[in-house]
């Protein structure tokens, strides 16, 4: 597991890493959260995040949730206020915060793949990148090792860079 201490370590970092093509996305990944002091820190895996799933027609489920112990939820982004999570990103960390999102999950819940998955240039690099059709986010991604991939999500007008880490699951 990566351990990076601020934003700037963590961009080093990923801008050291290999590119990774699309295709070899292609499959089910387990995340977490790279800390750097940004906003979602935390958040997500208070919400019981469990990672992103890759299809072979290069689309994604950009947010995949547990709901019990066995079972994935794909969630669409495009029902979360992204300035508010931000601003608020305090709340996302809280116990009543894990609780009203696994009460919502079903009402969030995507019909089908909610992102796109193409070659990117960030950093002057062209590598694969996962960009969202309802939400101003672009995740790129880049090789860690054989099945650990680093992203970086940017949303458009924020400075800040949420960093994590994919480790594959399943292969393609």
């Amino acid at each position: 597991m990566l351990r990076v201490k601020n934003q700037q370590t963590a961009l080093e970092e990923f801008r050291s890493l290999q590119p990774i093509a699309p295709h070899e996305m292609v499959g089910l990944w387990k995340g977490h959260g790279i800390p750097t002091e940004h906003p979602f820190d935390g958040v997500l895996e208070n919400l019981g995040w469990f990672g992103k799933r890759f299809t072979p027609d290069m689309r994604a489920d950009a947010l995949l949730f547990r709901s019990g112990d066995w079972r994935l939820v794909a969630i669409d982004p495009k029902w979360i206020p992204l300035r508010l999570a931000l601003r608020f990103y305090k709340i996302g960390r809280t116990r009543v915060a894990r609780n009203l999102f696994s009460y919502l999950q079903r009402r969030l819940r995507a019909s089908g793949p909610v992102a796109s998955v193409k070659t990117t240039v960030f950093g002057g690099v062209e590598s694969a990148a996962m960009v969202y059709d309802d939400q101003p986010i672009i995740d790129h991604f880049r090789r860690i090792d054989a099945v650990r991939i680093m992203g970086a999500m940017i949303i458009k007008g924020e400075e800040r860079i949420y960093f994590f880490e994919l480790s594959r699951v399943e292969g393609p």
